[in-house]
Parts: C-alpha cells; sequence; structure tokens
C-alpha cells in the first residue's frame, strides 16, 4: 500500500525542519502504541501466558509498564494522549517500543478465554512500526525518523548532510582521526546536548590540527598549515588567516570550549548546524591542503 499522499505527489512533501514533536503528532503516536498493546504486537518481548499455560496469548501490560517506567523513567504509566512528554523523551519510548514489536500471528483459538494464541514475525513487525512512526513524521515535518533498527535519527539539513557525507578521515594522526569520527557521528543524534558535545569535539580537531606542521611553536605551526591551503601573500592565504582567527575566537566566547559564567551557551539547534558546517568546511579544505586525506567521494559516488 502507498505511503503517499495527493498533496506529498501534487506539491512535495513537507520539509523536515521541526525538532519539536507537538500534541498532534503525540497523540497519533500514543495511539499508535495503543493500538499494539491491544493487539498483543509488544507481546514479543513483554508475553502474556495463557492462564490455562497453552502458550503466549497476548501482552502483558503490566510488565510492559513496569520495564518502561525504568527504561525510560521521564514518563509516567498509564501513558495519556493529553500529557505530551519532552521530545527526547518521546524518542526514548518509541525506541523502547521497537525493540518489544512484533507482528502477531493468530494460533489456535481458545473459546473458554475468547482469545488466539500467538507467535510473532518480529521482522515484520519492526518493519511496520518503523513504517508508521515515520510516516507521521514525514507528514508534519519533523526532522526525526526511526532507523531499520528501530533507532531514532535526525534527519540533517541538506547544507549538514552534505557536509557530514565526506570520507575524509585518514589524516595518519590517530588522535585527530579520533576527534573528527567522533564529532561527525555523535553529530547526527536527536539530542542538542549530544550535538553541543560534537561540536566542541570538532573545535578540539582544529587545535590539534594547528599543531601538525613543523615550526618553533603553535603560531608558526599553524601558519605553516595555512601556508600549503594557499600561497603566502595571496588573498585567499589572508581570507583564511581570518578564518582561522575568526573560529578560534567563536571556540573561546561561546560555550564550545569552556564552560566559564561568560560563555554564552548556544541553544538553538540550526545555530549548531551554522557552526558545525562552517568548522567541517575549513577543516576539510585544511586536510585536503595539506595531503593528509585523499579527495573525498561522497556516499553515493562510492557506490
Amino acid at each position: 500500500m502507498s505511503t503517499s499522499y495527493f498533496t506529498d505527489r501534487e506539491y512535495g512533501a513537507l520539509p523536515a525542519i521541526s525538532e519539536t514533536i507537538g500534541e498532534r503528532v503525540w497523540g497519533a503516536l500514543h495511539a499508535l502504541m495503543d493500538m499494539r498493546i491491544g493487539n498483543g504486537a509488544f507481546g514479543y518481548r513483554f508475553t502474556e501466558q495463557c492462564p490455562d499455560g497453552k502458550g503466549p496469548c497476548g501482552c502483558d501490560q503490566q510488565a510492559f509498564g513496569r520495564f518502561l517506567q525504568a527504561e525510560v523513567p521521564w514518563v509516567e504509566w498509564p501513558l495519556r494522549c493529553d500529557e505530551l512528554p519532552e521530545t527526547p523523551v518521546v524518542l526514548d519510548l518509541l525506541e523502547f517500543c521497537a525493540k518489544a514489536v512484533g507482528e502477531p500471528i493468530l494460533g489456535s483459538y481458545h473459546s473458554y478465554y475468547g482469545h488466539h494464541h500467538l507467535t510473532w514475525d518480529r521482522a515484520a513487525g519492526l518493519a511496520s512500526f518503523v513504517a508508521d512512526v515515520n510516516l507521521l513524521f514525514q507528514r508534519n515535518g519533523i526532522a526525526f525518523k526511526l532507523d531499520d533498527d528501530g533507532r531514532a535519527k535526525r534527519i540533517l539539513p541538506q547544507p549538514v548532510a552534505q557536509a557530514l557525507g565526506w570520507q575524509m578521515f585518514d589524516t595518519g594522526e590517530t588522535e585527530l582521526d579520533r576527534l573528527l569520527d567522533y564529532a561527525r557521528s555523535r553529530f547526527l543524534s536527536p539530542k542538542l546536548d549530544d550535538r553541543r558535545d560534537a561540536t566542541e569535539k570538532l573545535w578540539d580537531a582544529f587545535e590539534r590540527m594547528k599543531t601538525l606542521e613543523p615550526g618553533s611553536d603553535k603560531r608558526a605551526q599553524a601558519d605553516a598549515l595555512l601556508d600549503r591551503a594557499a600561497a603566502p601573500g595571496t588573498r585567499m592565504r589572508a581570507a583564511l588567516a581570518d578564518e582561522a582567527k575568526e573560529l578560534t575566537s567563536i571556540g573561546n566566547s561561546l560555550r564550545i570550549r569552556h564552560s566559564e559564567v561568560t560563555q554564552e551557551v548556544i541553544d538553538q539547534s540550526v545555530q549548531l548546524d551554522w557552526l558545525f558546517v562552517r568548522m567541517f568546511g575549513f577543516l576539510r579544505l585544511l586536510l585536503l591542503s595539506s595531503g593528509r586525506s585523499t579527495n573525498p567521494t561522497s556516499a553515493g559516488e562510492r557506490r
């Protein structure tokens, strides 16, 4: 069955730019989970047994609720459609459900208790749950999705996705590779705090790169690195020097590398995106110019 609607086909899907799950989407997600509790889909992990000992017959709602409150302690059980959790908590809840879901397969009918005995198709149940959640997100412009394993991922803005798609971290310096790989993977997280952490590691990588070239001190080493990116005395070389100074100043004045009370907190996702892409692009130029990475290819080109 097609999951696209007329407006998607004729006018295009809503851009995935909202990082807040609002009441309308929460209400639908609540119904989605409630339906799967009712049909026994979550019995794949939380199995209710037939009182006559004839096998599984549904979802043990008490066990589901107790484990949910322990694994996602910021939610109240039973869930209420009129009480909207914070977006990161909703994403945790969806991951919890994804780990528990399977497609219920009806077996023999137990007439005395009025239920069927069940088995579960894990792959089909997970795929169906992921598809239903992602359709709700897509139709409402939510910048998150569940991957095939049921883990919540952020849908990156296109410029960020293009920047992070490069395979470029084989610098010959183990710690620098680690910082760059950590920053890129961490920045994919739905959580703003994780992306702040990724931005800090990217600035740490910048500071480390300044010391890779030969030189009598850090200033001389940094100048030597910039000289490999543009010829000394050119306007481009001057522009790169200005950019390096500005990025260093940003890292020291905003709460990126330091946590003094004078540092300003970056509290908007779009601001972090801009800063991360700006620094990432600068580091990519320096890596390529200094011969510390081959000219990268995108994921699509590699295929």
